[in-house]
């Protein structure tokens, strides 16, 4: 008996061992997210050379992409899944016939991506132009599967077409894939943050990705019968754990083994683990690309091993999709470019520099915010009594979105500065691509209220909020009252000097400023955020306030019926091309006054009292008045409390 009893207990103990041993499966995941239309990489694309190695400086690229998905796929001993958090779409000439030929879809099926989201920028094109996009995907046979599970749709008839698709299955809320006899759950999610800078997906809203998300898993895990769920949110994450959306999500939401995330461009080198969750996020523009190996094991999911592989020029890319890329190209040229005298990879101008983007006045910033200003007045008439000129240019970080970097050669190509400036979509019948740019007239106190956007908001709101500018000179001191840290602005430029500007309430004098509709909109509602305390109206050059500011966008021909819209990319575009041929060569030459900031933005930090107070709005006074008080109500608190003591 005693043997039987032993002899048992040794067979339980192999069979505890035996069948975990079995039961383990692996998964490899890659994963990209906010490709942003960069089929070339995100150096000066006339250095990408995907057909051979060790030759130019270029990262990304999808051919090269393309080869790593292939590579993997081919020797891998595990059953592999191809997916992407969103935002592959608007961040290249590429995206302009994206309407018509889909390219970054029909390229993602073909390089094997399982699945993908929707991200914010896939809506830039508004719902019916996303819903092109997908047929014309379908249309060409390469439509991956796309996943979406908070998208609400309207009543109304604007977002239809695509509604429709959803209602066809070409887009879920989730998808089942079974791989190596795995099922495996993948759901989308578009994050809080992200909607709110998609203004364009209007009617479509997003209901709450936490509880969307509660929703779904609990149908993958209880209905489905998953193995494994897989999140693809363009939620993003963020160094503060409190606004770190897809943090908050793996906290907040059991049942999620991983989390592909987007939006945010966050660079991991190794994923995070929230609950159990695995959160990973691979950069931008498809410079790295994840590997994601899992285990799983008797329901559990672990982490086995994790690289993130660069996108460089030690990988030759693929033939197949490099040659698609070049057809793609020829159909730009044909389709758009040639009938504005522009060639895809036509130089330009040369640059001894890089024009980069930065938390601060940068010079890329510099050089675009002037080639609005100085495009607009071309097209006003300069400033005439008829139509004033604008005096100041403004223009977000959040719509810059690639510099425009020397290279090897220092050349500057239509394709490298359109990446820096390539968002939006226009008014007019055609809706063609590109923000237009407005023309509207502020107070100068207005003006100093739009300022505060950069030293006020921006810290709250994130950098994409941060401003550059053009025409003006601002000061501020970060120390003093939120929405009122302002202390100076002059206008002018590095070339006629700069005179200051009476920024009191009782200055009624109206100046000139362009923007592109989408900043414009947002100085527009900057004082529902705030409370009311940067409450701005744009105005007419008659000084009447502006109801629809597509009224004040800019007409590039006023010879043509309607207007034909003066597009932001082609105003830097033009700008650039027009810069003095220093070295007569035949191309433009930037000049060196870019090399970096011209001082326009100063910052001057003081806790000096006076400084904290001097030409204070009614926020900065009202504070001062309760300082004034609290401290008078604590002295005669003192004083009664004294007498009494002593008495």
């Amino acid at each position: 008996m005693k043997r039987m009893i032993q002899i048992a207990a040794v067979s339980l103990a192999l069979a505890v061992i035996a069948v975990p041993g079995m039961a383990v499966k692996r998964l490899t995941l890659l994963h990209t997210n906010d490709l942003h239309s960069h089929l070339l990489g995100a150096a000066p694309n006339l250095a990408y050379s995907p057909a051979t190695l060790n030759d130019d400086t270029t990262r990304g690229g999808f051919a090269r992409i393309a080869s790593v998905i292939r590579d993997v796929r081919q020797n891998s001993p595990h059953p592999v899944l191809v997916v992407d958090a969103g935002d592959f779409m608007m961040g290249s000439l590429f995206h302009l016939l994206s309407r018509e030929h889909a390219y970054e879809l029909r390229l993602l099926s073909m390089m094997g991506y399982d699945a993908l989201t929707l991200g914010n920028h896939e809506f830039d094109l508004k719902p019916a132009g996303l819903a092109r996009i997908l047929n014309s995907a379908e249309r060409y046979g390469r439509l991956p599967a796309v996943v979406a599970a908070n998208l609400v749709f309207s009543p109304g008839a604007e977002d239809d077409a695509l509604e429709e698709l959803y209602s066809a299955g070409r887009i879920n809320p989730y998808r089942v894939l079974e791989r190596g006899g795995l099922r495996i759950g993948i759901f989308g999610l578009m994050g809080k943050d992200a909607a709110e800078v998609a203004p364009f997906a209007d009617p479509v809203t997003f209901s709450d990705p936490l509880e969307s998300a509660r929703k779904w898993v609990r149908k993958l895990r209880e209905d489905e019968k998953v193995d494994l769920v897989i999140c693809l949110s363009h939620g993003g994450l963020n160094p503060d754990p409190d606004r770190s959306e897809d943090e908050i999500l793996a906290r907040e939401v059991d049942g999620i083994d991983v989390i592909v995330s987007g939006h945010t461009h966050s660079r991991l080198k190794r994923p995070l683990t929230v609950n159990d969750t695995i959160i990973v996020q691979a950069w931008e523009y498809g410079k790295e690309i994840g590997i994601l190996e899992l285990a799983l094991q008797a329901g559990d999911v672990k982490l086995a091993a994790y690289t993130s592989r660069p996108i460089d020029d030690t990988i030759v890319g693929d033939a197949d999709i490099t040659r698609d890329i070049t057809a793609f190209q020829s159909e730009l040229r044909q389709g758009v470019l040639n009938e504005m005298g522009l060639g895809f990879d036509q130089v330009i101008a040369t640059t001894d520099f890089d024009l980069t983007i930065t938390t601060g006045e940068s010079n890329l910033g510099n050089l675009i915010t002037d080639a609005i200003r100085w495009d607009v007045n071309r097209h006003l008439g300069a400033s005439t009594a008829a139509s004033p000129g604008v005096a100041v240019g403004v223009i977000s970080n959040g719509v810059i979105r690639d510099p425009i970097v020397r290279g090897i050669n220092g050349k500057v190509a239509v394709c490298d500065v359109f990446r820096a400036i390539p968002l939006g979509i226009g008014f007019d019948a055609e809706q063609t691509m590109g923000y237009p740019l407005i023309a509207l007239y502020l107070y100068p106190a207005e003006l100093k209220k739009a300022m505060e956007i950069l030293t006020s908001i921006y810290p709250l709101k994130g950098s994409d909020y941060y401003l550059q500018v053009s025409g003006l000179r601002v000061t501020h001191n970060p120390k003093r009252m939120l929405f009122d840290r302002v202390t100076g602005i002059w206008l002018g430029d590095e070339h006629r000097g700069y005179t200051r500007l009476d920024c009191s309430s009782g200055n009624k004098e109206l100046i000139g400023v362009t923007a592109d509709i989408y900043n414009a909109t947002f100085l527009k509602v900057i004082g529902d955020f705030t409370w009311g305390i940067l409450h701005i109206e744009p105005k007419s050059s008659d000084g009447s306030p502006i109801q629809d500011l597509r009224t004040a966008r800019v007409d590039a021909n006023p010879n043509q019926p309607g207007i034909q819209e003066l597009k932001e990319w082609q105003s830097v575009m033009a700008y650039i091309r027009q810069m003095p041929d220093t070295d007569r060569d035949g191309i433009a030459n930037i000049p060196a006054g870019y090399r970096g900031p011209r001082g326009r933005q100063v910052a001057a930090a003081s806790m000096n009292p006076v400084h904290l107070v001097s030409g204070g709005n009614w926020v900065t006074w009202t504070v001062v008045a309760v300082f004034v008080f609290v401290i008078a109500f604590l002295a005669a608190t003192v004083v009664w409390a004294w007498r009494r003591w002593s008495h």
